[in-house]
């Protein structure tokens, strides 16, 4: 294996191995999309332009064994169409995997793992047919002589900077056709509607006696598809078409080169084919306006964001202050307008820093159809993939926590949502299943929405399961609605699976996707539909650096939970709340809303009963929840901070945040309160504080 000491190469080695993975990701799409369109031989040259670049890049980072190999893999590609283009797809996938390990070797300096597999795929490949190895000279020498004029080639030639494909196209005119004339004209029309004609042959004064058709013409279209548009019945009998060489100068040699490499060098022909690529990576704007920067810079700025807020809330009590002892002082209005400046000032500044580490979901959903194509084919399914919303922003930090969860939902979708290919015909339905990915915006939250089309999910057989696996009683099971049963798929160790896959029922799965999203802020929600479907909604916060909250106090500790998770806020007395069963519920405009306490419930012996109280109404999904608190203490944007194990002493606080002045306010972690409440039917209390090392009673949550 290569090993490199600690040089000035090494920055150039952490780029490549950030730029390989789109580079991979890009290889994986192609394969894919080769699998669908196998004529498709735009999509063979993607593949090889990925090998090439890869070979290169690979080569000046000096990582010689990742090089060589992508030199084999483009060496089996030097045909626009490849006859087994199965074995081209396996191949692809193969190879994107095998150099995403070779990448993790040199990352860790850990052995290389063994290619000998996919070298001998790729000799296969390269063998093929005996026929069609020499298509590319047995065209090269039948390319027909036609002189095309300065202009037309200069034409060409900047077509060809621009990434277009220059064809030389001979359409044969048909014995048949009795006007070669309106034939020039045709050909001329329908070849125009994909294609830039640069040039024709004949002249339409010569044309009357003319066999063919000679077009030199720019696309970014396939070359089937231009030979397709030919074949004007009773006009063209055929067509063909021919790669059109530019003229180029030749590139500057340089003696800076980065690192040397045993690679062979490119060939004329290869030179020529990359040209277009290259050419046009070169000359976008848009490249030399993008830098890469370490995520640990971006989050200590972001920290210094967030301590600026604190001094912007600390600034404005003093001011505050300043103003109820002097209301008259001349210097009030100047530290207000002062104030109101570097308000919007750190406004703008907070939007920009945050939207530094918005990324697209893109970056994420792009991984799944791979997955569902290695998924399905291990279960013998056909399942296609649909993706929206695909351009909806998130913060990296969250992007990265939730492609786990989501990589379990879209297994468990593959494994139990979709029935097989002959189970679907016999329910009247497509025989290929579909998961469709979608995000969206809503308020300031993400939602994002795994939903297919398969059996889906049977609360009857969830609740059955759950009772044989001693998850619940049959007591409680009776006593359950559909939602409190789909509620149990979430359970550690739970599992609807009939037998053990390499894919599903082993338990493990979706109790970490609730544990995840509560670790972040967020929910997971089921809708299912038997027989048409399931829908898993995941909900989460777009940041999880400042958030508007709304404070409250319970028992003279202040705490806050998010804005936009309270729908409103209700006034009551102790008389308005009743009991049904083991919860409190209070009626609300003909609704009954359960309701949950985090702290004592007064005792009439020992205290008065308080003649108010405030309910804050909280939403999950569909449910609702009501939060009793004593006082409320407004909304505040809170930055936050973090809390470690040693700190916490309860899960139903999720972290906290400083106000301007000094005090701690405790945010609530809203999906814990709602699992507990949800969990227990009898009171559940815990032991010691808050925090740790504070004195006060312990959060209790009753119901």
């Amino acid at each position: 294996m290569t090993q490199f000491p600690d040089d000035p190469g090494a920055e150039m080695r952490e780029l490549f191995f950030e730029t390989s993975q789109e580079l991979l990701q890009s290889l994986n799409d192609d394969a894919l999309k080769l699998e669908k369109s196998p004529e498709n031989s735009e999509v063979v040259r993607s593949i090889r332009r990925t090998m090439h670049t890869l070979k290169g890049d690979a080569a000046a980072c000096g990582f010689k064994e990742l090089s060589e190999l992508a030199h084999k893999l483009e060496d089996a590609l030097v045909m626009d169409s490849v006859a087994d283009s199965g074995a081209l797809v396996e191949l692809s996938l193969k190879a994107a995997d095998i150099f995403n390990a070779m990448l993790s070797a040199y990352r860790q300096h850990t052995a290389m793992p063994d290619a000998s597999a996919i070298k001998r795929m790729a000799r296969s490949l390269a063998s093929g047919p005996p026929a069609a190895r020499p298509r590319r000279k047995a065209r090269a020498a039948k390319l027909p002589k036609v002189t095309w004029t300065e202009y037309e080639r200069i034409s060409a030639s900047v077509a060809k900077a621009e990434g277009k494909n220059i064809f030389h196209v001979v359409a044969h005119i048909d014995q048949l056709c009795a006007m070669p004339i309106a034939a020039r004209q045709l050909i001329g029309s329908e070849v125009g509607s994909i294609a830039q004609v640069i040039g024709i042959r004949p002249e339409a004064e010569s044309a009357a006696d003319a066999k063919k058709i000679d077009l030199l013409i720019a696309t970014s279209a396939a070359e089937s598809l231009v030979i397709s548009k030919c074949r004007i019945p009773t006009v063209i009998s055929h067509a063909e078409c021919f790669a059109f060489r530019t003229a180029r100068s030749a590139p500057a040699k340089s003696d800076s080169s980065p690192a040397k490499s045993s690679v062979p060098a490119e060939t004329p022909d290869e030179a020529r084919e990359f040209q277009a690529s290259e050419t046009a990576a070169a000359t976008h704007p848009s490249a030399e306006n993008i830098l890469r920067v370490g995520a640990e810079r971006i989050d200590n700025m972001l920290n210094l964001v967030g301590e600026l807020i604190i001094a912007k809330s600390m600034l404005q009590q003093t001011i505050q202050e300043f103003t109820r002892r002097f209301p008259k002082d001349p210097l009030r209005p100047r530290f207000s307008d002062a104030m109101g400046f570097q308000s919007r000032v750190l406004n703008d500044l907070q939007r920009s820093a945050m939207k530094i580490r918005m990324v697209p979901v893109e970056q994420l959903f792009r991984r799944f159809p791979r997955i569902v194509h290695d998924a399905a084919k291990n279960c013998e399914k056909q399942i296609k993939v649909i993706i929206r919303g695909e351009d909806t922003d998130l913060d990296k930090t969250l992007l990265d926590a939730i492609a786990e969860p989501l990589t379990h939902i879209v297994r468990n979708a593959v494994s139990h949502g979709i029935e097989t290919p002959r189970e679907r015909e016999l329910a009247g339905k497509d025989p290929s299943g579909t998961i469709q990915l979608n995000a969206y915006h809503q308020a300031n939250q993400l939602i994002v929405e795994i939903k297919d089309d398969g059996r889906g999910i049977d609360a009857a057989k969830v609740k059955a399961k759950a009772v044989k696996a001693k998850v619940i009683t049959a007591a409680e099971a009776e006593g359950m609605s559909t939602q409190e049963a789909l509620d149990l798929i979430y359970r550690p160790g739970f599992s609807t699976a009939e037998q053990i896959t390499e894919i599903s029922g082993r338990g493990v799965g979706l109790d970490v996707v609730r544990n995840v999203l509560m670790r972040m802020k967020g929910t997971v929600e089921s809708e299912t539909h038997p027989g048409q479907g399931t829908t898993f909604r995941l909900k989460l916060p777009l940041t999880l650096a400042i958030i508007q909250a709304l404070m409250f106090r319970i028992e003279h500790r202040l705490y806050a939970v998010p804005l936009n998770a309270v729908a409103e806020i209700a006034r009551a007395s102790e008389s308005d709340l009743h009991r049904v069963d083991a919860t409190e519920v209070l009626q609300l405009r003909n609704q009954v809303l359960p309701l949950v306490r985090v702290g004592k419930r007064p005792v009439l012996e020992l205290e008065p009963r308080r003649d108010k109280i405030f309910v804050l109404v909280l939403t999950f999904g569909e449910r609702k929840l009501g939060l009793v608190v004593d006082a409320m203490e407004g909304e505040e944007e809170l930055v936050i901070k973090a809390l470690d194990d040693q700190t916490v002493a309860t899960d139903l606080v999720s972290s906290a945040s400083i106000l301007g002045d000094g005090r701690v306010v405790l945010i609530m972690n809203l999906a814990a309160v709602m699992e507990r409440f949800t969990r227990s039917g009898t009171e559940v209390s815990h032991s010691g504080s808050l925090l740790r090392g504070t004195e006060g009673t312990a959060p209790e949550v009753r119901q």
